[in-house]
């Protein structure tokens, strides 16, 4: 039986670190999930659909990694998907002290167990906040996402009138 994650986040945009992520998680489980989901509390700058094909572009060249669409709760995808864990990334401490508290609803509402994943220290700064700051502001954000991340996010930008 294959072992299977997911990896889920609202990746708005998707960042070299998301995708160091989802490479060390493969490297622990046959299939990978990345499941791009919707923040209520958030505004996002992409849309989802294009979170979702922009992620599927960055891993396209790995074997046993697929990117989904989450429209409702993780629990509920796991389950559809038959994961035996959650892969979240962390960069710091105040990364685990915002997921701790998730990987407990989750494990409560589906019985899988979340595994935290150091990221690569190298990247540890890149936040797809930051991210989405920096290009706001003018900023060369290239050398932070996956090609053809930062066209994106400009033209998101553009679009909305936000870039100068």
């Amino acid at each position: 039986m294959a072992r299977v994650a997911v990896c889920p986040g609202s990746f708005d945009p998707v960042t070299l670190g998301h995708i160091d992520v989802v490479r060390r998680a493969r490297a622990m489980f046959d299939e990978v999930v990345v499941a791009v989901g919707v923040n209520a509390g958030k505004t996002p700058l992409l849309d989802a659909d294009t979170r979702v094909e922009l992620f599927a572009r960055a891993v396209a060249d790995q074997p046993g990694v697929r990117v989904v669409r989450m429209p409702g709760l993780l629990a509920d995808l796991c389950r559809e998907v038959g994961a035996s864990a959650i892969v979240k990334g962390l960069r710091g401490g105040a990364d685990f002290d915002a997921e701790h508290p998730m990987a407990l609803m989750n494990r409560h509402l589906s019985g899988v167990d979340t595994v935290f994943v150091v990221g690569d220290p190298g990247l540890a700064h890149i936040a797809s906040s930051m991210v989405r700051d920096v290009a706001r502001h003018g900023g060369r954000i290239d050398d932070l996402v996956p090609d053809g991340v930062a066209a994106a996010v400009r033209d998101a930008l553009s679009t909305q009138g936000e870039s100068r």
